[in-house]
């Protein structure tokens, strides 16, 4: 478009007598047009913002770009069949996010005991989606249906709950990973924040509005020095963005506790592991490097001091996941608008056990017979705290949450796994 004004207005090399009527009426019909060219481009902006759903259109911070077909009576059936409730007292559930690790094992959790359960997950490529994808299979020979779709389409959120009177949501899609914040922030706003502020918007609406069991992260005690970390410490100091993005959904989960009697309960993971986990996540690449022979990172503190984590075992994750979900009381809410107080809750979900993670390695050694490469490095600065302890006495006394799965025994299960998954052609695992 730049080029329309590169011809000029006075061609040839006559010179035109500027008085003249004909000049006049040229260069005010030339105006005319520019005018109205640029009103045209001006209301067509207009229309893309503000009129598009924000759904249609390509989002620069997702890695992935694909778009969704969902709909029609073949697909709501499937939505109503998964989500069917097969006990008295079952619940139906939304888990978004179910693609992931600890939605796979939460969704299988509450499908085996009888729920309904209607999965959600957009299939990103954050890591590789073949895993994602084979955790969805294992969820379809469980009878779990998995839409694919995004969080923040807000058309697909709506029709959900049309279709399926959802009692309750398990909000667990995310952008995981403290480092990755450093190369692609966007996509942690994208879905941490407004994904979060879109799923309540609809479940705000919904009549019945669901109560909502949601992921936080054990990173909002960023750089709390006070150990170990309690539900009632300080968690203004966020060493990652991916940390500042869950402290935020906590601040919005008030919000909209306060405003609409949303019953809402967060809950702070503390690294969590297990079969069919995550690759991204320090124990998963370890056991791959290890293996292939290539030497790992091992970091450590300042004057030498260790790095340790609150490992957690996936089983006691998920058995945290469903007593937050049995024991949320219902919204108090009603298309929008709150009749009373409602419930609020944050809680730890860890081992109460932190260990170093050299010592993760030494177990994996021997879990894997192969002598681990260790590169001593220091513990850069990308977000990454030196320690994580939690304190699980809340969690105890009123979700009867009690871990039972140390690290040792937690590694030689997840280790059997991957050894037959990748080992086995991916068709070993179980």
């Amino acid at each position: 478009m730049k080029h329309l004004d590169d011809t000029p207005s006075t061609p040839g090399k006559f010179k035109i007598d500027k008085s003249h009527s004909y000049f006049h009426r040229t260069r005010w019909q030339s105006s005319v047009a520019k005018l109205a060219f640029w009103s045209l481009v001006f209301v067509g902006f207009i229309f893309i913002f503000f009129y598009r759903s924000p759904s249609s259109l390509p989002d620069p911070s997702r890695r992935s770009l694909r778009t969704y077909s969902w709909g029609g009576p073949a697909w709501e059936k499937r939505v109503r069949s998964s989500a069917h409730v097969r006990t008295r007292r079952g619940v139906s559930v939304l888990v978004t996010g179910a693609a992931g690790f600890v939605g796979t094992h939460v969704s299988s959790a509450l499908k085996r005991r009888g729920d309904g359960v209607l999965g959600l997950d957009n299939f990103n490529d954050y890591y590789d989606p073949s895993l994602k994808r084979a955790r969805q299979a294992l969820l379809e020979r469980s009878g779990v249906f998995v839409v694919e779709g995004d969080i923040n389409d807000a058309a697909l959120l709506k029709k959900l709950f049309e279709v399926v009177p959802f009692t309750h949501v398990m909000h667990l899609a995310a952008q995981a990973g403290v480092r990755y914040a450093m190369e692609n922030p966007s996509s942690y706003v994208h879905s941490n924040i407004a994904g979060f502020v879109n799923l309540l918007e609809v479940c705000k609406s919904a009549n019945p509005q669901p109560a909502i069991v949601w992921a936080s992260s054990s990173s909002v005690y960023g750089l709390n020095t006070k150990v170990p970390f309690s539900e009632k410490d300080r968690t203004d100091q966020p060493a990652s963005l991916y940390a500042a993005t869950k402290k935020a959904g906590e601040e919005i989960a008030h919000t909209y506790n306060h405003i609409y009697g949303l019953s809402l309960t967060g809950l702070r993971f503390f690294t969590v592991y297990g079969p069919w986990g995550r690759p991204d996540m320090a124990y998963f690449f370890f056991t791959r490097d290890i293996l292939k022979g290539k030497a790992i990172s091992v970091f450590e503190g300042a004057n030498h001091g260790t790095v340790a984590r609150d490992f957690t075992y996936i089983d006691d994750i998920v058995k945290g996941c469903l007593g937050a979900l049995d024991t949320a009381e219902k919204s108090t809410g009603s298309g929008g608008k709150k009749r009373g107080a409602a419930q609020l809750r944050v809680f730890n979900l860890g081992n109460t056990s932190p260990v170093p993670v050299s010592d993760l390695v030494s177990i994996l050694e021997r879990l894997l017979k192969v002598k681990a490469k260790r590169n001593i490095m220091k513990l850069p600065r990308n977000g990454d705290v030196q320690f994580t302890h939690a304190n699980i006495s809340s969690a105890q006394r009123e979700l009867g949450y009690k871990p039972t799965t140390d690290l040792q025994t937690g590694l030689k299960k997840f280790a059997r796994w991957y050894l037959g998954y990748y080992n086995g052609g991916k068709k070993a695992a179980s």
